[in-house]
């Protein structure tokens, strides 16, 4: 005690590994904003638009399974009712893209509350496969539905202008329009992990029997996750057709709810920027390695297998640990 104050009071305050961590993320993300100012400049800007919009798909499944446990096969499901929603309102009905956007992704959100009262239900493999049904209905009533266009899909969607004023039609409008639509939604997803439903939804996944007894209701939570997974990734299936214009039958295949996983594990589990860094990569390897032709596939799987093998926390999370031992 030192003049009469309590030796707590007159002590340094500790700067505790939690607020290193926040710290550490909120430069982060200031990085990836810059890194996104400075991006058109020097890489083609549809390329990096695509990477931002696989990047929130590839978060929304990290929502689902890195912070609630559920695992998905169905996440396309979602993603193609943005995509083709918006592409319908936007061509058939000529509304400008926020009410294109905003309506695909009011769709997707919809079909995630169905979905998610028939998914929850089940636990493990049996609510994979519910999701992966859904998502096979999905692709049927694309294929089969008058004004999805069959395997052709819907072409040549109108950008239209934002707002009345801002022509997306222009490369560079568009870029920043989506630059930070991507920024906003990529908080947003922040901000719901650091949150106390954040807390609960890793709470119910580590020991759900134990976060019963405590009084919270682990179906209204996961019922919650799901339809949040699902809206964002209904907001990231609307803004991929504005940006290339298109929305096919690829958007709600199997194989593009396969991409989303290998996306969030090789990145990262269960962190905040790994399904970015998993979706930068994968689309960084379709998109230079296209020449090689059905060798992408292979050379996809080889990574996957030594991501897995040496890095099985992604990514992210190996650089994270490493991190926090140093703290």
């Amino acid at each position: 005690m030192k003049r009469g104050i309590p030796d707590h009071v007159t002590a340094p305050i500790n700067y505790q590994p939690e607020d290193a961590a926040r710290a550490l993320n909120v430069a982060i993300l200031i990085a990836l904003a810059l890194a996104l100012a400075v991006a058109p400049f020097v890489l083609y800007p549809i390329f990096v638009m695509k990477v931002m919009c696989y990047a929130l798909f590839a978060c929304s499944f990290n929502l689902l399974l890195g912070f609630g446990g559920m695992l998905s096969f169905g996440q396309s499901a979602f993603f193609a009712t943005g995509s083709y929603l918006c592409a319908y309102f936007a061509k058939k009905h000529g509304l400008p893209p926020e009410l294109a956007i905003g309506l695909g992704t009011l769709a997707a959100a919809m079909l995630s509350v169905i979905g998610g009262l028939l998914a929850i239900r089940r636990q493990g493999i049996y609510f994979a496969m519910i999701t992966l049904a859904t998502a096979q209905m999905i692709y049927f009533i694309a294929m089969q539905a008058p004004y999805a266009g069959g395997e052709d899909g819907i072409q040549s969607v109108p950008r239209g202008k934002l707002f009345g004023v801002v022509d997306l039609e222009d490369t560079m409008l568009l870029y920043v329009t989506v630059a930070v639509l991507f920024m906003a939604a990529l908080l947003a997803y922040y901000r719901i992990i650091h949150s106390p439903f954040g807390r609960v939804l890793r709470a119910i996944r580590d020991n759900e029997a134990r976060t019963i007894s405590l009084g919270y209701s682990a179906t209204s939570h996961k019922l919650m996750l799901f339809v949040l997974s699902g809206t964002l990734a209904g907001f990231a299936g609307a803004l991929k057709c504005i940006v290339f214009q298109l929305a096919s039958l690829t958007d709600v295949h199997w194989s593009t709810s396969g991409e989303v996983v290998i996306m969030t594990l090789v990145g990262g589990m269960g962190t905040i920027f790994g399904p970015v860094v998993g979706a930068a990569l994968l689309v960084t390897m379709q998109n230079y390695l296209a020449s090689y032709g059905d060798w992408v596939m292979i050379i996809q799987g080889v990574v996957l297998f030594v991501c897995v093998m040496t890095f099985r926390e992604g990514i992210v999370g190996v650089i994270a640990r490493r991190f926090k031992r140093r703290l």
